[in-house]
């Protein structure tokens, strides 16, 4: 869905389809028809925007010749759908019965990520509507922090540098503009929108800047306006936001809450846990390890790294950081100019919630993504925004 900001610029909303575990072109293109057509209709939109995720293997058969990438393009046009983002984060099996720490992989030390990133964006260039001139990719924030040393360091910061150049050329063969966004989180190399100044300040040009979630900034108790100034002031542009929430437990210390977030702790994705105390950040890789006891301290509150539906916070005594979510919401686009135009919704866990809050069939998925996407599109409007018809 495109919006008009009160300073004439568009802003665009989508939702990103790493929720669907499709890893081939195929099933890439089926995935249109089976959820995104669906959740366009939902919502009475004329065109819906799709983040896509395009893991390693759908790059290469879109890359074996201009036919697979004008299919895609025709796909997308026939339904309703457009492209201005795609999800370069995973690379491979997000579908996974066990994801974990395997999506930190390769990382921006081995060469086969920028080879994959600079694919995302040459295919980017090509899917983009034509009235839209640039587009962004996420990435992941260089790498997990463990293993990753100085020379590990060096050979991303070159590796990025290399991305720059090679995105110069994009825009100069096809006229569209392609920049590429590090997406801070929890455990990583770059954890914080603070860690991400050094890293993302030492680059050339202005090709790569910073992918803003709100999930992770919640779950590493990072305040929504300190941290939009900090980027500002160190001169690193906030190129997309996601749009997600963590899960919330206010009271880790009551037998109940402890309960409920156990129902959490399940075995595909990473769930980064923190708890900020005595300005003192702790900090266990996994939920189950801050249930284990003795990481983190248990008289303040903890939040876990797991996108719970924007719509549909977990019933209490959990809840979620949606309202980081609004502020920073309003930081980035309730002011007289956007900070930033790419907005896509990223819940890619509802498969991986307690069973009672999953979907059961297609159409209920399709259900709670248009729900969130109706409840982001009403706080745009809220903000000022208009939506485009």
């Amino acid at each position: 869905m495109r919006f008009t900001h009160p300073d004439g610029s568009t802003v665009h909303l989508a939702y990103c389809t790493n929720v669907h575990p499709a890893e081939t072109l195929d099933g890439v293109i089926a995935q249109l028809g089976a959820y995104c057509e669906p959740v366009r209709r939902r919502l009475g939109a004329e065109r819906l925007g799709v983040g896509l995720w395009l893991a390693r293997d759908a790059v290469r058969a879109l890359n074996a010749g201009p036919g697979a990438l004008r299919e895609l393009r025709g796909e997308l046009d026939r339904r309703g759908l457009e492209v201005v983002t795609l999800n370069g984060f995973p690379y491979r099996g997000f579908g996974a019965e066990e994801v974990k720490y395997r999506v930190y992989r390769p990382d921006w030390s081995d060469p086969r990520r920028l080879e994959y990133t600079s694919d995302l964006a040459r295919l980017l260039a090509g899917l983009l509507p034509a009235d839209v001139g640039e587009g962004t990719v996420s990435t992941l924030p260089l790498a997990w922090r463990t293993g990753f040393d100085e020379a590990a360091a060096g050979s991303a910061h070159r590796a990025l540098a290399e991305l720059a150049r090679r995105l110069d050329h994009v825009e100069q063969e096809t006229g569209r503009s392609i920049r590429v966004a590090l997406e801070p989180e929890p455990g990583c190399a770059v954890e914080s929108t603070a860690d991400a100044l050094a890293p993302l300040s030492a680059l050339p040009g202005h090709r790569i800047g910073l992918c803003l979630d709100t999930c992770h900034l919640a779950t590493s108790f990072e305040e929504p306006a300190a941290a939009l100034a900090g980027l500002e002031g160190a001169g690193v542009e906030v190129l997309k936001v996601q749009l997600s929430a963590a899960l919330h437990a206010g009271d880790p210390q009551d037998p109940a809450v402890r309960s409920a977030l156990a129902a959490f702790d399940e075995p595909r994705f990473l769930h980064q846990t923190r708890a900020r105390s005595g300005g003192t950040l702790y900090a266990t890789d996994d939920l189950g390890e801050a249930l284990a006891g003795g990481a983190l301290p248990d008289t303040v509150p903890w939040r876990a790294h797991f996108h719970v539906p924007l719509h549909a916070p977990p019933a209490p005594p959990l809840s979620s950081t949606l309202d980081v979510l609004r502020e920073t919401l309003a930081a980035v686009v309730g002011g007289p100019t956007a900070v930033s135009r790419h907005l896509e919704v990223e819940t890619y866990t509802w498969q991986a919630l307690p069973a009672g809050a999953r979907p059961a069939t297609d159409a209920q998925l399709a259900d709670g993504i248009a729900a969130e996407l109706r409840l982001v599109r009403d706080l745009l409007t809220d903000l000022g925004l208009k939506e485009q018809h």
